[in-house]
């Protein structure tokens, strides 16, 4: 059956106004920008847009879908993260990491998750790795586990900057950058390390000489969190204009942002006053990473981060901020599907795959997610997931 989506707002990630939207067949046909006729056409399921925004799928390029966190004993642990909540918060393509708990989680139950979440419908992925250098792999090789093992898209995160990281050297970091690289090439997508960034003071240093006198591009070191200072930000906007590309985290706490964090609004701001190129911007969730409750200065537990983080961000900047809105949603769509390597993911044009959600224009909830042509959620009631 065709579906046509009318008369919402459309921005595929470039805004096209008011129009309509055809697809059949798990695909885009046609992007209208005047009424379709579809008089002629046969079994058209008809869906009124009419006060809602019709964006791509979000592509969430850090969550732990898991469980994470494990930092102060096994009562700190986050849950998994339900294929629901990913499809309510607009993520059709989740993808996953362990962090810093390698020991108590395996690369192999994450496996499994990724593969829950792609039976549900999801466009699911996963990093192998972890924090640790060398890093824990599915075959016992990093290019091997990209080859071989379909969700397995690049190595992450590996931490730097981080006393809780094995301290690797730039040699070290350089290795695992091209073994991540060959195994991306061999298989035509992939290849990208996630570098976990911490609040030490060498910031993006050892990123920088792990690719000096080398062949590495700098796309293939992805550094998150880089709004954990405006010293990081700025270095962050360096590494944008020799290509690499920057990932900001929307999930932070009070404590977070009293301690330096730069709430991802104002991280966006900063990267282009400071010149970042906005094609290599990305924003991500975190979901399922542990957030610090501190009273009194004393630690009580940790809150999970939500996806849904990230279509929160957007429509505060689609009611307060319009020239930061299109930068933002370029972050969730079809910036990090180039980061990635992950070739026609996070834009609507004829011929791409049916990834898309409406989003009711005033409420900002979600109303409808479409994922390969899949419904996984409609008029507000999940399809089978």
């Amino acid at each position: 059956m065709l579906t046509l989506i009318s008369g919402a707002q459309r921005f595929l990630p470039q805004a096209r106004g008011v129009g309509d939207l055809l697809i059949g067949g798990g695909k885009v046909l046609a992007v209208a920008d005047a009424e379709l006729a579809t008089a002629a056409l046969p079994s058209v399921d008809c869906i009124d847009g009419r006060g809602k925004l019709l964006l791509p799928g979000l592509v969430d390029v850090l969550t732990h879908p898991c469980g994470g966190g494990g930092e102060g004993g096994f009562a700190n642990r986050t849950d998994e993260i339900r294929t629901e909540t990913f499809v309510r918060a607009g993520v059709t393509a989740p993808v996953g990491a362990l962090g810093t708990d390698s020991l108590g989680r395996s690369l192999e139950v994450l496996y499994g998750k990724v593969m829950a979440l792609r039976a549900s419908g999801l466009k699911a992925f996963m990093y192998s790795g972890a924090y640790r250098v060398p890093p824990p792999t599915l075959t016992g090789d990093v290019a091997r586990d990209l080859y071989l093992v379909d969700p397995v898209i690049g190595i992450g995160e590996v931490a730097v900057s981080d006393h809780r990281g094995s301290q690797p050297s730039a040699e070290e970091l350089r290795r695992l950058a091209a073994e991540t690289q060959l195994g991306g090439i061999l298989v035509g997508a992939g290849g990208t390390v996630l570098v976990h960034v911490g609040d030490g003071d060498d910031r993006l240093r050892l990123l920088r000489e792990a690719i000096e006198h080398s062949e590495l591009p700098a796309r293939v070191l992805f550094p998150t969190h880089v709004n954990r200072s405006t010293a990081l930000l700025d270095e962050a906007a360096e590494w944008t204009l020799v290509g690499g590309f920057v990932d900001i985290t929307v999930s932070t706490t009070p404590e977070l942002i009293a301690a330096g964090d730069i709430e991802a609004f104002d991280a966006l701001r900063r990267l282009v006053e400071a010149g970042a190129s906005p094609s290599q911007i990305t924003c991500s969730s975190d979901a399922g990473g542990s957030l610090p409750l501190y009273v009194d200065g004393q630690l009580k537990g940790l809150t999970a981060a939500e996806p849904s983080v990230l279509l929160g961000l957007l429509m505060q900047l689609h009611r307060q901020d319009s020239d930061l809105f299109p930068l933002a949603l370029a972050a969730m769509t079809v910036n990090p599907a180039a980061a990635l390597g992950l070739a026609g993911l996070g834009q609507l044009e004829v011929g791409a795959d049916a990834d898309f959600i409406l989003v009711d224009g005033d409420s900002g909830i979600v109303t409808d997610v479409c994922c390969s042509g899949r419904w996984l959620l409609r008029d507000g009631s999940v399809c089978s997931v």
